[in-house]
């Protein structure tokens, strides 16, 4: 087993998490390519075209919930940001609350703490790449942390290199913190893009 408290190589974590937004951002792109054409083979082989004509409103959706995921749930730059704005601190467990399904991905309340100590807050953490579900290996043990608990931070995963954008899961409650900071905390969390609640579901109705 990898050891878990040697910090990761943040250029790799980068890598791999984007490369699962590539690969998610193509096989959606994919589908959505073979559902517009199924209406068009079946005209060609003179299929009845009602029911393959239903491709053509699904792909739709599909491009559309591919945007919004893209615009509120990939948070891969500001991940990105946060990790050259502050160092890596190894957290000894990570302790997951429950997990809600959301158009812009799938947001777990968590809660990272370091043995012997209380009174760790919740976060609300989503997949930096988008992916869904909850990674296995955060079950193991312990995870890297960057950033501020007030404000937000990147978790990362040892062992799987999976990333997770985290926001205090009461923005409310942090919100005198935030603003009595010193003025070099304040600097950094700005530097960091981290200054205001990111973790917002879209309307699809409004496309924000």
């Amino acid at each position: 087993m990898e050891n878990q408290t040697v910090a990761p190589d943040v250029v790799k974590v980068l890598k791999h998490n984007r490369m699962l937004l590539y690969r998610h951002i193509a096989t959606r792109l994919s589908l959505a390519v073979v559902l517009f054409a199924v209406p068009f083979v079946a005209h060609l082989l003179a299929w009845d075209a009602v029911l393959p004509a239903f491709g053509i409103p699904v792909a739709l959706l599909l491009l559309i919930f591919l945007v919004l995921r893209l615009r509120h749930g990939s948070r891969l730059e500001v991940c990105e940001k946060v990790l050259r704005t502050y160092p890596l601190e190894y957290r000894t467990r990570v302790l997951k609350k429950e997990s809600e399904w959301k158009r812009l991905g799938d947001v777990h309340t968590v809660r990272l703490s370091v043995r012997g100590q209380h009174g760790a807050p919740y976060l609300r953490a989503i997949s930096a790449s988008t992916v869904r579900g909850w990674p296995k290996e955060a079950d193991d043990g312990g995870a890297w942390f960057a950033g501020d608990i007030a404000f937000g931070g990147v978790v990362i995963i040892p062992g799987s290199n999976d990333m997770l954008f985290v926001q205090p899961a009461d923005w409310e409650k942090y919100e005198q913190e935030r603003t009595q900071a010193a003025p070099q905390r304040k600097a950094l969390a700005e530097q960091a893009g981290i200054t205001t609640l990111l973790e917002k579901e879209p309307n699809i109705l409004l496309g924000g």
